[in-house]
């Protein structure tokens, strides 16, 4: 980052201060709190999460420093549910990202969907297009299970089930499909992103591994031959005894 880019110290200690206030402001909620999901608990965790990756972002950037400490993002938890015990009605939301990763292999797909349809590939000859044209012909389920084979590649996906009170009237919602979204409604809530992905794969093939390693293999030829030894030992051994046996009769 450049000199005129990085905050300044005064912006630094400024969100350190305010760090501290949300910590009080924190503490002073857990304290008082009412019950095991209240509210303001949640709201004060959330500020004091916002206010500490501020001041992480402010700290790495002018001094290139980290804290010691992480606080989960209010994305990584969900408010207290305050929807009806038992829903009469279901919202399932569903997000999934992608990236146009082979824009000449979702062309061709694209016309090759047209061509089967027997319309014209006119359509088919822009990505904007050819993304109508494939959304169009499949399912989304389908385009996730297939994503590669239309030269898309995955990114972030989440599904939020939501209850609801009552069936929603036919449509009522088409216009803004998410703006009614209530996450204090959220029944369950899957998401997969790269993110969460291990530090260190298993199956990670540059992984070293320790069955390969040169030092174990010299060991165990080095205890292979003192097995030898031991044996060639013991045959002498037994030589020598028959010796003795045959010289006494």
């Amino acid at each position: 980052m450049s000199d005129a880019a990085q905050p300044t110290a005064a912006e630094v200690r400024a969100a350190a201060e305010a760090v501290k206030t949300a910590l009080d402001r924190h503490l002073a909620a857990v304290e008082r709190r009412s019950g095991e999901d209240d509210p303001a608990v949640y709201e004060a965790f959330n500020e004091l999460a916002a206010a500490a990756e501020v001041y992480d972002e402010l700290l790495y950037d002018r001094y290139d420093e980290v804290t010691p400490f992480e606080i989960p993002g209010a994305e990584d938890s969900l408010p207290p549910y305050t929807g009806p015990e038992e829903p009469n009605a279901l919202s399932v939301l569903i997000r999934r990202d992608y990236a146009v990763a082979e824009p000449q292999r979702l062309l061709a797909q694209a016309q090759r969907v047209e061509a089967a349809d027997g319309d014209s590939v006119d359509a088919a000859s822009t990505v904007h297009g050819a993304l109508g044209i494939l959304f169009g012909e499949f399912e989304a389920d389908e385009i996730a299970s297939r994503h590669k084979e239309f030269g898309l590649e995955e990114g972030d996906s989440t599904l939020w089930v939501l209850a609801a009170d009552e069936p929603a009237e036919a449509g009522e919602w088409l216009e803004t499909p998410f703006d009614q979204a209530d996450a204090q409604r959220v029944v369950c809530r899957f998401d997969v992103s790269a993110v969460f992905d291990e530090l260190e794969d298993p199956d990670d093939p540059d992984e070293p591994d320790d069955s390969d390693d040169p030092d174990e293999d010299i060991e165990g030829a080095a205890d292979e031959i003192d097995e030898l030894d031991d044996l060639e030992d013991l045959d002498d051994i037994e030589d020598a005894d028959l010796e003795r046996l045959e010289a006494d009769r």
